[in-house]
């Protein structure tokens, strides 16, 4: 399975490599680092991945797209916000964590969909776009989309991915794997305001 994750400036260090390390360890998992221009990106950490540009992604693909506060001028770039419009609707899968719910709201991709992101931005975040917004969720599955709450909450929803398109055992094998405490309800949210 290829997984795209989508790299910008300033992104969100555990909301990336969160599920990165969960999904990375799933059978026939292909990870690809990506962004709309390619080259070297530095996330808010002061982490530096070298990135493919990404144009298009290929059928059955699956997108995650961290958060960070790279998101606050990103929800206001047209270019980007249809580049990244153009990816969700090539994508069988979309993962966002934190912030990066933002961008598929800007995007207009969360239109008519349930979705969560960090309680500290909420209140930001739902101004950025339409979605059916849920203030007490650790992670939203709504079709084709998973939405995750704040930062460590993106290995909780990359979790229950993996078990629904894999089976529980594995997602629970996964988890002991990198010794994580998981919470597999999505509405029990400890930070929810």
């Amino acid at each position: 399975m290829n997984y795209y994750c989508l790299l910008f400036d300033r992104f969100e260090s555990l909301d990336l490599f969160g599920p990165v390390e969960v999904l990375g360890k799933a059978p026939r998992a292909n990870l690809h680092y990506v962004s709309m221009t390619g080259g070297i990106i530095t996330g808010a950490d002061s982490v530096r991945v070298d990135t493919e540009r990404v144009d298009v992604l290929p059928p059955g693909s699956v997108f995650l797209i961290p958060g960070g506060m790279g998101t606050r001028s990103l929800v206001e770039d047209s270019v980007f916000l249809e580049k990244l419009g153009a990816l969700v609707d090539s994508s069988s899968v979309v993962l966002s964590v934190c912030t990066g719910s933002a961008l598929l709201a800007a995007s207009g991709a969360l239109e008519g969909k349930r979705a969560t992101s960090n309680k500290r931005a909420f209140e930001w975040v739902t101004g950025t776009g339409d979605a059916d917004w849920v203030g007490r969720a650790r992670w939203v599955k709504d079709g084709k989309f998973y939405t995750a709450s704040g930062v460590s909450a993106g290995i909780d929803m990359a979790l229950a991915f993996v078990e629904d398109t894999y089976g529980r055992e594995i997602a629970e094998d996964i988890a002991e794997l990198i010794e994580y405490v998981r919470n597999d309800d999505p509405k029990e949210d400890p930070f929810a305001r």
